[in-house]
């Protein structure tokens, strides 16, 4: 239990804040269920991705863990996209002097599937939309498009580079599309050289063919680089079979504990429930959902009352759709909710280096000014910056939106791929997570925005 200080039981106004940050940063490395929570969500129920069995599963494990945590506990329907892997991916590649070898790809969110037995065609790298301009038609018709754009090492925070790529998974197919490409391959948006691709989300546009796109492993992506470099011709036999379907029914999922004095008013908290078919989404996103409620089970465990409600969400859909935010945020317009600040956590269960925040720019400089409290648990890194997709549309002129910043050195050898399973996070980095948040929300609720 935190010290009052000799304070009334209407609440805590804690005379010494680093004792209060003291307290949270121990019970967190010592009593936080964050870890295990995760553990059960990713060994017991596995990947999460909307409209799946795993994704339903998931949302009622939510609902039970608030509800068993004394929360006021809501599941908000939402409809979501379906689209379906289907059977895993077959590619290889052949060189001119007829060797052949397998090559590890992972059909795009939204993909359309190859013929039932695949297509061989020619590979054409490009690196930039101004590539395919100047090969054109002639050269790239009924090629596949390779789009080998490596991810920038010199910049320190890794989603700079990430940031810099992703156009060319999200788009890439349109604009191969443009030149009557037959398909389109990315190179995995990683800086790590290995064999696991990353998916992740794409679009098309109507007015052209949908063509097949995947990602190539970047491992891959050199091989084949080396040899168009070398001079060989390159074919590529590739055949997925992926699909979509019909919307569903699924759910955000919430939980609060009501303020004692501003109950109108609202820290949010949360990250996507769901997650890409592959790994189990452990740092992206089972890491951030499980942190969001680890602060409210902080704040039961502390005994302390909020003055105001802190509200913690589970996003459904963020990777393929955003359907859950945009439902979350259509509901609390509808009524009326005033969310003061949101803090979101989608970035990996890494170490802790601090806060982006964004938004009214009095209460920014509000936050920038807990920086000296929270320099002493390594949480240095506050300042102006992007939040969250997932807490973007609840952006208004009065409020403040929070992206919290872990180390982001290993988040892309992880991010979308098989190998971002539960063993791939520390249980201590995971809890000193918790605890920045948590240390935050504090500072937030007793000094007001």
């Amino acid at each position: 239990m935190l010290s009052t200080h000799g304070q009334d039981k209407k609440g805590f106004d804690f005379l010494d804040d680093q004792k209060a940050l003291d307290e949270i940063f121990r019970m967190s490395l010592t009593e936080s269920s964050a870890y295990p929570w995760l553990e059960s969500m990713c060994l017991d129920i596995g990947h999460r991705l909307s409209g799946s069995p795993q994704a339903a599963e998931a949302v009622d494990y939510s609902f039970k863990l608030m509800t068993e945590l004394g929360l006021e506990a809501q599941k908000q329907p939402v409809m979501v996209p379906h689209w379906v892997r289907g059977e895993k991916e077959v590619a290889f590649i052949q060189s001119s002097d007829g060797t052949k070898q397998e090559v590890q790809i992972l059909a795009l969110g939204g993909s359309v599937a190859t013929s039932e037995e695949g297509f061989m065609a020619e590979v054409v790298e490009v690196e930039t939309w101004e590539d395919l301009e100047a090969l054109g038609r002639e050269k790239l018709e009924g090629k596949i498009v390779f789009f080998n754009e490596r991810m920038n090492p010199e910049n320190i925070y890794t989603f700079h580079s990430y940031g810099h790529c992703v156009k060319h998974r999200w788009a890439g197919a349109v604009q191969a599309s443009k030149y009557g490409a037959a398909g389109a391959i990315v190179r995995s948006l990683n800086l790590r050289i290995d064999k696991f691709p990353h998916t992740g989300s794409m679009t098309y546009d109507d007015a052209l063919d949908s063509i097949p796109a995947a990602a190539i492993s970047t491992a891959d992506a050199e091989t084949i680089s080396a040899l168009l470099e070398a001079g060989s011709k390159v074919e590529m036999m590739w055949k997925q079979s992926c699909a979509t379907y019909p919307d569903v029914q699924s759910y955000n999922v919430i939980g609060e504990i009501k303020g004692s004095e501003f109950p109108d008013e609202i820290i949010l908290l949360g990250g996507h429930l769901d997650s890409w078919d592959v790994g189990h989404g452990a740092h992206d996103d089972g890491a951030g959902v499980m942190q969001s409620l680890g602060v409210l089970e902080l704040i039961k465990k502390l005994e302390y009352k909020p003055k105001r409600t802190i509200r913690v969400v589970f996003f459904m859909n963020e990777e393929n759709g955003l359907r859950g935010a945009t439902e979350y945020a259509a509901q609390s317009k509808l009524q009326s909710l005033n969310h003061v600040a949101c803090i979101e956590s989608d970035r990996g269960g890494f170490t802790p280096r601090g806060f982006h925040v964004e938004g009214n720019e009095a209460l920014v400089q509000k936050i920038l000014a807990f920086k000296p409290a929270l320099e002493k648990y390594g949480v240095s890194q506050l300042e102006e910056g992007g939040s969250g997709a997932d807490i973007g549309p609840l952006k208004t002129e009065d409020n403040v939106l929070i992206g919290f910043v872990p180390d982001s050195q290993r988040y892309f050898d992880y991010h979308h791929s098989p190998s971002d399973t539960f063993d791939a996070v520390n249980k201590r980095e995971l809890e000193l997570g918790v605890a920045s948040m948590t240390a935050l929300v504090y500072l937030m609720d007793k000094y007001g925005l």
